[in-house]
């Protein structure tokens, strides 16, 4: 019986809540830790990761609240400069509101969209990458286990996935899956760069296809916004995609509580700490509902 977990993309809202949802279902016998294939896509690959690389859920979530009460830039941060206030998110939205309606071809919205993370003034790439090499105790090995983060050439608009045998440094793969647009600087991998994999889907969790049982973790299924309709239809596409194959799917999304702690933008890394505790809430009353 093989196992895929696909983690979804929410910011460092959701890099906390995701981590908090592993330790609430490790603390009632689910180790998603022990799946067969690990996918993950913008704080997803975050998470991914460390999971990939055998962190127990118990020390990620004990590392988002300790990490809750520092002032030092971490992926779990802002990273854009400005006093711990929320990035303005606007002109983004716009951009993928765009690609919603589905007017135009997927792939030339976001040439659209990594036209713009690429004037945007951010971070620089070395800094932001070093945040993930903390996160990752600086080591540029990648899992033995099967792992796979997502990103978007910024000048093509076409999707990318990095894996074991990409061969390409493990920090700069996560990082150009967590390159928001616009907020984060797109990632330099052999002479191109990328930008966040949400921008093909918040969850691409087509990708386990094929896999026996399949754990969907979605951060903004049940989130009220202009997109909302349109990212649920994506994300049922997907689960089509796997069940087709045979997969059996189990999905966990923000319950009431998790949705109330998030706030109103997934990028507040003040809304962490709240995030982290809503998840191991929901981890806990959900893991007697999951295949696994």
């Amino acid at each position: 019986m093989t196992r895929a977990l696909v983690l979804g993309g929410g910011g460092p809202v959701g890099i906390a809540w995701e981590s908090g949802l592993v330790a609430g279902l490790a603390e009632r016998g689910i180790d998603a830790g022990q799946a067969d294939f690990i996918i993950g896509t913008s704080a997803g690959s975050a998470v991914g990761a460390q999971l990939a690389m055998g962190r127990t859920p118990q020390q990620m979530y004990a590392s988002v609240a300790a990490d809750a009460g520092s002032a030092r830039p971490g992926p779990t941060r802002s990273n854009t400069g400005q006093g711990g206030a929320a990035p303005n998110l606007m002109p983004l939205m716009e951009l993928m509101q765009k690609a919603a309606k589905g007017d135009v071809p997927a792939e030339e919205v976001r040439k659209e969209i990594g036209a713009f993370a690429l004037q945007a003034q951010t971070m620089s790439e070395e800094d932001f990458i070093a945040t993930f090499g903390r996160m990752l105790a600086s080591s540029e090995s990648w899992p033995e286990k099967r792992y796979m983060c997502t990103a978007v050439d910024a000048l093509t608009g076409e999707f990318q996935t990095w894996s074991n045998d990409s061969g390409v440094p493990l920090s700069r793969a996560i990082a150009s899956s967590c390159s928001v647009p616009g907020i984060y600087p797109p990632i330099t991998i052999n002479g191109r760069r990328y930008i966040d994999g949400g921008m093909r889907s918040g969850t691409n969790a087509d990708l386990a296809e094929g896999y026996d049982n399949v754990l969907v973790v979605v951060v903004s299924a049940g989130i009220p916004g202009p997109r909302a309709d349109a990212s649920q239809k994506r994300l049922e596409s997907e689960l089509d995609v796997l069940r087709k194959s045979g997969s059996n799917v189990s999905v966990i999304s923000p319950d009431a509580a998790s949705i109330e702690a998030f706030g109103e933008n997934l990028m507040d890394f003040r809304r962490r700490a709240g995030a982290a505790d809503a998840g191991l809430a929901q981890g806990r009353d959900t893991a007697s509902q999951i295949t696994w």
